[in-house]
């Protein structure tokens, strides 16, 4: 997504130049987890996660982060071939970062233990050919949807939900850290992976 730079570069970049510092410092923290920093250009960062944990590992995407204007807006983020720096439509999303929500009660009679699991993507998108968007609090396209307004970024840019190793987090959490197995056809043929829990 290109976003039009409305405040000093100087100051936006100053910052951005902060988040890709502290991100080096921690470099091999994380790459034993996953993330590999592909390009790093004011405003623009990109990003490679994959799944360390299967055998042979496996690249899962690339995160796309624009922070042009931090911090007076939040970064926009997008999930993108990691390739091509392409970003995914809905409908070609490798994963959806599922997050398990409290469970929906069931019928009384069910079997003890029973519950249903409820689960909400947290990339959302307006149709398969959309581009989607983390719909998370600390991300340009969450504060600008109209469902959101009364959850100003203000509120939460004090945090820090702007900065590039939580959004990191949140993407690694919820789309690749719970991946646990291929899921191998017939014909030796992998046809996509297999979780072990929608993680909270």
């Amino acid at each position: 997504m290109s976003v039009a730079q409305f405040v000093d570069p100087a100051v936006s970049q100053e910052k951005f130049d902060r988040e890709v510092a502290q991100f080096r410092e921690l470099a091999d923290e994380y790459r034993q987890r996953g993330w590999i920093l592909l390009q790093a250009e004011f405003p623009d960062v990109y990003v490679m996660l994959v799944a360390t944990q299967l055998k042979p590992p496996a690249v899962i995407l690339g995160a796309h982060f624009n922070y042009a204007n931090y911090d007076s807006q939040p970064p926009s983020v997008q999930l993108v071939n990691p390739f091509s720096f392409e970003p995914y439509k809905m409908k070609e999303l490798p994963v959806t970062l599922n997050r398990r929500l409290p469970p929906v009660p069931i019928a009384a009679n069910a079997p003890a233990g029973m519950e249903f699991v409820n689960v909400q993507p947290l990339m959302q998108g307006y149709g398969p050919e959309s581009i989607p968007f983390l719909c998370i609090a600390g991300v340009l396209e969450y504060h600008e949807h109209p469902a959101h307004t009364g959850d100003a970024w203000e509120l939460h840019r004090p945090a820090g939900a702007g900065k590039l190793a939580r959004l990191l987090d949140v993407i690694y959490r919820y789309g690749v850290e719970s991946i646990s197995q291929y899921n191998i056809g017939l014909v030796a043929q992998i046809n996509g992976f297999g979780f072990s829990q929608v993680p909270e």
